[in-house]
């Protein structure tokens, strides 16, 4: 067994981090608003809403109140079988009311990679009681990100996050993004009688916010009806208000058969996801004697459906779906200027309150630390930010975010970046 080579101060392991090169921490301890205060006293403006979820912003007396009141009155409690709480059966109603399209059936999980194991498992599951188990096929394309569960890490489209496991889970086939024709050859070559479903971001978040061509969501949702397969969309990141509807689905005019959230749906208050199941694919289990055998330890938890309830009319109260779209007209003219300057080689936006900075890949080809350097040096003017595995940053800030505040952002980046060059 290798032996430690360097010794550290903190017990915790932090994600995606080499921890051989961590030796002092940036320590946050209060936060308000988008702006957060570090132990040693510094203030910083979080451009990426924590990992994409503080929709509502930080320090939210009326969301934090509803789970203190929850966790006072019954924090939680199993659902498994017949047992329910009121604030998961509410949730659930109201989500099938958001959603586009349906009625709907809600399962809940802690997360969204918990939400995107639960949709391969059930797809897979679904083809068995309807009598076609060949159908195990799980298509999903390059530059996704779906989690970092088994089923997630597999069938996600970033090299770095796939790389060094060895085979995770059998039939699965990455198709090029963007391209409907890609999809309709891999379903064509496979066969659709053996393809269970396709997964799919309508925004790319992880793998660099990449936002879809025009047609492109309602030619794949066409190509997944033609063929019977089930199509997930994955909103873990888009849901719950960043593309400017409760549902980005919504907004392109695309419904699913399986539709995905967690992040905003709490505004991280509190951990929760949900898996959104269209009534019209529920029948195996809704209409006959058969046990999804499958869900978690806080699956429908008391607390956590009461943080999201009141998030939910956070949103709702405080305009924040049309917030999103302020902020999506604003980025690209706050960012778009950043392109072509020798660092940043393009600058992604669109109809959603979220970028991505692409740094010059020949500069990043030939320094390995320059994207963490320049989340560095971000940091370094003021504003937190985060790097994606394809050489570039994030920008996701909170829907709460003032015009003044998406100013400051941008010239931290700004500064940030020239302190680099």
């Amino acid at each position: 067994m290798p032996s430690a080579t360097a010794q550290h101060t903190s017990a915790h392991w932090h994600p995606f981090q080499n921890m051989s090169a961590t030796q002092s921490p940036l320590v946050l301890t209060h936060a308000d608003g988008v702006w957060m205060t570090s132990a040693d006293g510094r203030r910083f403006l979080d451009a990426t809403a924590g990992l994409w979820f503080c929709h509502a912003g930080y320090g939210r007396r009326e969301i934090a109140d509803a789970a203190h009141a929850q966790l006072l009155r019954m924090h939680a409690y199993s659902t498994f079988g017949d047992y329910s709480n009121e604030p998961a059966d509410q949730l659930a109603e109201r989500l099938s009311a958001l959603a586009p399209g349906g009625p709907w059936k809600t399962l809940f999980t802690s997360g969204g990679s918990d939400s995107v194991e639960t949709a391969v498992k059930y797809a897979r599951r679904y083809w068995q009681l309807l009598g076609r188990p060949e159908r195990t096929v799980v298509l999903s394309r390059v530059d996704s990100y779906h989690g970092m569960h088994t089923a997630a890490t597999e069938i996600s489209g970033i090299p770095a996050n796939r790389t060094g496991y060895g085979p995770l889970l059998p039939d699965t086939r990455l198709v090029a993004r963007d391209d409907a024709q890609a999809l309709e050859a891999a379903i064509d070559e496979i066969g659709a009688e053996r393809v269970a479903a396709f997964v799919c971001e309508p925004i790319a978040g992880a793998g660099g916010v990449h936002f879809p061509v025009p047609g492109y969501l309602s030619a794949v949702a066409d190509i997944c009806r033609r063929h019977g397969i089930l199509f997930i969309v994955d909103e873990v990141t888009t849901g719950m208000g960043r593309a400017g509807a409760w549902f980005a689905s919504e907004k392109f005019g695309i419904e699913p058969d399986i539709l995905l959230c967690a992040k905003g749906l709490t505004s991280g208050y509190l951990p929760l996801g949900a898996v959104l199941i269209n009534e019209r694919a529920t029948v195996p289990f809704w209409d006959a004697d058969n046990v999804f055998r499958h869900g978690y330890t806080y699956s429908g938890h008391a607390a956590a459906a009461a943080t999201a309830l009141a998030n939910l009319d956070y949103l709702t109260d405080h305009h924040l779906l049309a917030a999103a779209d302020r902020i999506a007209q604003r980025l690209p003219e706050l960012l778009s200027d950043l392109a072509g300057t020798g660092m940043v080689q393009s600058v992604r936006t669109g109809p959603a309150a979220m970028a991505g900075i692409q740094l010059n890949a020949w500069l990043v080809k030939n320094d390995p630390s320059l994207v963490p350097r320049a989340v560095r040096a971000i940091r370094d003017a003021g504003v937190l930010t985060r790097p994606f595995a394809s050489g570039g940053l994030q920008m996701s800030p909170a829907l709460s975010i003032s015009d003044a505040e998406l100013e400051q952002m941008a010239a931290g980046i700004r500064a940030g970046l020239n302190n680099l060059c």
